[in-house]
């Protein structure tokens, strides 16, 4: 727990009962265990709320990636101003080549 060894937290406690005194030292542990007991509620509450978001994010993904799949790309239209390709042009007619 936070790396306090049993030594260390018989010293906290011998500190804590000479500044606070006898009177006082369980008000102030009761009052400590509410604030640790919100604080662990608390950061519950972000932790599902963080992974709530990112199991949404997860399944928007998801769906753009089954939308791509599913439609194919649509080809750019040509630009303007640029020369056809030969697929783009007109095959000749019949009559230009008869003349």
């Amino acid at each position: 727990m936070f790396g306090i060894g049993i030594p260390e937290l018989l010293v906290i406690m011998v500190v804590a009962l000479i500044v606070l005194g006898p009177q006082r030292l369980p008000e102030v542990a009761k009052a400590l265990g509410k604030a640790l007991a919100e604080f662990r509620r608390a950061t519950g509450d972000l932790s599902e709320e963080l992974s709530n978001a990112r199991l949404m994010l997860e399944e928007e993904v998801r769906q753009v990636e089954r939308t791509s799949r599913a439609t194919p790309p649509k080809a750019a239209p040509p630009q303007t101003g640029s020369p056809p390709t030969e697929e783009q042009q007109d095959p000749p007619s019949e009559i230009e080549h008869k003349s």
